[in-house]
């Protein structure tokens, strides 16, 4: 692959990337421009957006076609490249998921959700921004602070606006880690709610009786679920 070329910035300024690379021919640019953005995914902390990929490729720059090009090559990888969090990110293969959590000593350790705290998470998910007294009544029984607590300290959900209600309490939203875990992309890749309802799948009592669409909750007896 060709180098990234580069021009000289002021004295103490970092080197101006050449992002066009008109020098080069086309293949050869287009290879640049997949290493480039493979580098900034691999080398980022978070989902990489579309606004960071622009950084380090020419205006002409298709990202998408970027992206299929890089997962092509990456076909028979125990890794991929996948949508999350409005971003992309490189992701272990769920085929190799219990390889990685043995290799790493996690296999005992790693928890997933209660029954109640994924009930809880699908509700905030699906109706948010939602208060907790808005919970509570979803529920009809008390949703305590510590169970909030609980996603809160997983990075699951966090505070949103306040609600116009008498006293103006605070709100719960899903965050970007929620999107992350659960492999969506945005919000709108959650099942629809009303597709669901309309098919007989979902309702507010197979709720209540944690009937949950998605990966949220973990075994468990739904007999003893409680959320106070």
């Amino acid at each position: 692959m060709a180098g990234s070329a580069a021009r000289k910035g002021p004295i103490g300024q970092p080197a101006l990337l050449d992002t066009e690379l008109e020098h080069l021919p086309p293949e050869l640019r287009w290879r640049e421009w997949m290493g480039r953005v493979e580098a900034v995914i691999f080398a980022a902390s978070a989902p990489a957006t579309r606004e960071t990929l622009a950084r380090v490729v020419g205006k002409t720059c298709n990202i998408e076609l970027i992206i299929d090009d890089i997962r092509a090559e990456l076909a028979g990888r125990p890794y991929e490249l996948v949508s999350v969090a409005g971003g992309w990110q490189h992701r272990t293969k769920k085929a190799f998921g219990d390889v990685i959590r043995t290799a790493s000593g996690q296999a005992e350790s790693l928890r997933a959700l209660s029954q109640s705290e994924g009930l809880v998470l699908m509700c905030i998910a699906y109706f948010q921004p939602i208060t907790r007294s808005e919970l509570s009544s979803f529920f009809g029984k008390e949703v305590s602070r510590d169970l909030i607590g609980v996603l809160r300290s997983q990075d699951l959900i966090a505070s949103g606006p306040r609600s116009p209600q008498p006293g103006a309490p605070y709100t719960y939203v899903t965050t970007k880690a929620f999107l992350s875990h659960f492999g969506f992309d945005t919000l709108r890749d959650l099942p629809d709610f009303e597709a669901l309802e309309d098919a007989g799948l979902l309702s507010k009592d197979k709720m209540l009786a944690g009937d949950i669409p998605f990966g949220l909750a973990g075994g468990g007896d739904v007999d003893d679920c409680d959320i106070a």
